[in-house]
This record gives C-alpha cells, sequence and structure tokens, in this order.
C-alpha cells in the first residue's frame, strides 16, 4: 500500500511596498522689482510751467492691497518712509515744489522718489516721471508709422493720393497739378501718419473721391435737398440717399452693389 506524501505549505514573504509621499511644489512668489537707486525727473503733464507748483504732500493716501486698506501718506525729511504708520518720533512735513514744471530729485532723496513714483495718487494725472527709455521707445513708433506713410505716399498712383487728399483739403484738389498733389500729398503722409494710411487703407475713400469728380465734372448731379443722385443730362434718378447719412458716403457703398457697379461702369466711361 502506497503511503502518502505530505504535501509542504511553503509561506510566501509579504513584501509591504513603502508609501512615497508626493512632495507638493513650492509656491513660487514673483519677485518684486528691485528699486534703482538713481538721480529722477518729474515734470507736470501738458507741457505747464508755472513759475512754482506745489504738490499735495500730506493727507494723502495710497490702497494697500496687501493689507486690505487705505494708508496715509507723507513727505518728512527726517523720515525713512513714507508712510504715517510706519514713521517714528517727530514729524517735520516738507514741500514738493515744482520749478517751471519741472522737480529734479537727487538719488539720495529715495523716500521722496518712492512717494512720487510708486504711491502718489496724482502721479500720471498732475505729473509723470521722466524716462527715456520710454519716450525713445514711442519716439521710434511714431518715426516708424511716419516712415510707412510717407513711403506708401511716395508709391501711390495719382487717383488715390487725389482721393484721399480730398478729404484733407476739400474740392480745391481738382484744381491742383499732379506735382502739387503729389507733395500735398508727401506733407500730409508726414504731418499725419495715422490718418493717412486709415485712408489709405479705406476703400470707401476713393469711390467717394469717384462720385466727388462725377458730380463736379456734370455727370452726375445731387438734388438740393441732398436726398437724391440723378443724372445730369435727363435728371433721371440714379439712387436715394438714406436718411441721416453723408450723401456721398452712400453713394460710395451703394457703388459695390451689383445695380451700383453698373452705374458706376458707366461713370467711369464718361471719365475717361
Amino acid at each position: 500500500m502506497a503511503k502518502k506524501q505530505k504535501t509542504q505549505e511553503v509561506e510566501v514573504p509579504i513584501v509591504e511596498t513603502p508609501v512615497v509621499e508626493t512632495l507638493k511644489p513650492k509656491k513660487v512668489e514673483p519677485a518684486k522689482p528691485k528699486w534703482e537707486i538713481k538721480d529722477r525727473v518729474y515734470n507736470l503733464k501738458g507741457n505747464k510751467t508755472p513759475i512754482s507748483y506745489m504738490l499735495k504732500s500730506s493727507n494723502v493716501y495710497w490702497f494697500d492691497e496687501e493689507k486690505g486698506y487705505e494708508r496715509e501718506l507723507k513727505y518728512c525729511e527726517n523720515q525713512r518712509t513714507p508712510f504715517v504708520d510706519e514713521m517714528k518720533g517727530d514729524q517735520r512735513l516738507a514741500h514738493v515744489i515744482f520749478r517751471n514744471g519741472n522737480l529734479f530729485v537727487e538719488k539720495e532723496k529715495t523716500v521722496l522718489q518712492k512717494l512720487l513714483s510708486l504711491y502718489h495718487p496724482h502721479k500720471d494725472v498732475i505729473y509723470t516721471e521722466y524716462k527715456p527709455e520710454v519716450e525713445a521707445a514711442d519716439e521710434i513708433e511714431v518715426l516708424e508709422l511716419e516712415a510707412d506713410a510717407i513711403l506708401a505716399a511716395r508709391n501711390m498712383d495719382l487717383d488715390m493720393g487725389e482721393a484721399i487728399l480730398r478729404v484733407e483739403v476739400g474740392s480745391s484738389v481738382s484744381k491742383m497739378s499732379s506735382k502739387e498733389l503729389k507733395r500735398d500729398l508727401l506733407v500730409f503722409a508726414r504731418n499725419n501718419p495715422a490718418l493717412f494710411l486709415e485712408l489709405a487703407a479705406d476703400d470707401n475713400v476713393q469711390l467717394r473721391n469717384f462720385g466727388i469728380k462725377a458730380t463736379e465734372l456734370g455727370i452726375v448731379k445731387l438734388s438740393q435737398d441732398q436726398r437724391n443722385f440723378m443724372w445730369s443730362s435727363n435728371n433721371r434718378p440714379i439712387m436715394t440717399v438714406p436718411f441721416d447719412e453723408h450723401p456721398y458716403t452712400a453713394l460710395a457703398h451703394w457703388f459695390k452693389t451689383d445695380e451700383g457697379m453698373e452705374i458706376y461702369a458707366n461713370i467711369e466711361k464718361r471719365l475717361k
């Protein structure tokens, strides 16, 4: 008789998996801009140049977002802060005076500079801080705009140039020679580049000029009440001007319609 063999049970060791805690990333606060120690100049707005102007240097307030309330400001030459709640000892109030519209503050007067540059409620309202780099950037933008306008004027055909100048000088543009027109167009582009480029990009300007030329040459005419355009030869109506709309602006828009394009082509033949 066969003997039964005992089955041995093998114990499998249990390995515990260590729990790894996920570290939360620390919140990085944006670094506050470092205060640059330098001489600073402040100017009254609007190119004002009074002999003297006294800026309010006490009983003014600045809202502190971190603290959640308004803090009183005061300029005292014997204090190291413009905030009244941080001052210690006597407070000797000092005046802040602009001479001929300007105020120069030496780099050693950091308290006054911070009051004027960071906290004073009249900053950019009554006065501004002179910043050469900002003014240089603004000047570059203006010069580039002027260059773009002059280049566009130089390469512009006379018909479009006449249309733009008519907006500026009116019907007298019809009496100009081509040289006079080109000269005045370049002058207009130099003196008012933003408006020039805006008009150059507006196709309605040329269509308005087309309608005005057709009227000046007697091909079409506008009724006395400025409500209807009609053929000069037979008074046959062309279009009715919508209420409260400029006649030639309405005509320019109408030239873009199917019916208006046919009339446009008809007038164009007569203008040649």
